[in-house]
């Protein structure tokens, strides 16, 4: 039996992943940053390094992620790229995200540059802003106000839903998709927020509007909701790029990887209506 260790394993994409795995045939050793609770646990943190070259020692394929809230992601992946390495992978998978590669000195793109200089037979995943973000960190303002309150204007996205994203990382680390490069992943096709809007009223029965609010207003919220300020100034600049149009572009490699079209958002929202509902 083929042994994963699934960083962000209590995660969508990588609670997904598990469990995709296992469908294959392959067994999942979840990280955890709690105290492992059984065998397939594993307890690392990578924000300190502890537990870390021991977690990777028991596998032989891993799928790598970052955990949120931290902007020194080439820091924290790079533990786990030389664990990897140390512990002679087979596969390693990184989710990295779409448009990570257009600055070589972004804390992303330094991590990808280190798996793909590693000798590790690789894949990185980008995928594009997530569907799941609407039931998840964007919930508080839909359920309280009725509102999508981002600072994106009219931009469309290409969002993704997560299960894609996992599906793409299982046919990469048991699979036989190939390795070696990187994989945009996007949804089937772009949609702005007031569209996003429109779905969700439809198909939640509620009365859901997209607020386009400034850069200032966006900030207040992000460290009222206890987001540490350097991480939400990056996530203040990667919606500046949404704004700029940088997410509208689709691609063909959820399709190319997994052998399916990637998830419509109508399928999403009506997979988790009850979310807004």
């Amino acid at each position: 039996m083929t042994d994963v260790l699934v960083l962000g394993a209590t995660g969508s994409t990588g609670g997904e992943l598990v469990r995709l795995l296992e469908t294959k045939g392959a067994r999942a050793l979840r990280a955890t940053h709690r105290p492992a609770r059984n065998a397939n646990d594993v307890q690392l943190d990578l924000s300190s390094g502890a537990g870390v070259r021991e977690a990777f020692a028991r596998t032989r394929r891993s799928f790598l992620m970052c955990p949120p809230g931290f902007t020194n992601q080439d820091v924290l992946l790079g533990r786990a790229i030389d664990a990897a390495r140390e512990a002679r992978h087979e596969r390693v998978v990184l989710m990295s995200a779409m448009g990570a590669d257009a600055d070589p000195t972004a804390p992303m793109r330094k991590a990808e540059l280190a798996l793909e200089r590693s000798g590790l037979a690789f894949a990185i995943l980008r995928p594009n802003w997530f569907m799941q973000n609407f039931h998840t960190f964007w919930l508080h303002s839909i359920r309280t106000l009725g509102r999508i309150q981002l600072p994106v204007g009219s931009a469309k996205g290409s969002f993704i839903d997560t299960r894609d994203t996992a599906a793409c990382a299982a046919e990469l680390l048991v699979g036989a998709a190939p390795l070696g490069k990187a994989y945009d992943l996007t949804g089937p096709q772009a949609l702005d927020h007031t569209t996003v809007a429109a779905i969700l009223s439809r198909i939640s029965g509620r009365d859901i509007q997209y607020e386009d609010i400034t850069p200032e207003a966006a900030r207040a919220g992000l460290l009222a909701a206890g987001l540490p300020a350097d991480y939400a100034e990056f996530l203040l600049l990667i919606l500046s790029f949404f704004r700029a149009g940088y997410s509208a572009r689709t691609t063909d490699n959820v399709q190319l990887l997994t052998g399916r079209a990637p998830t419509t958002f109508e399928r999403y929202a009506q997979d988790h209506r009850q979310a807004w509902a």
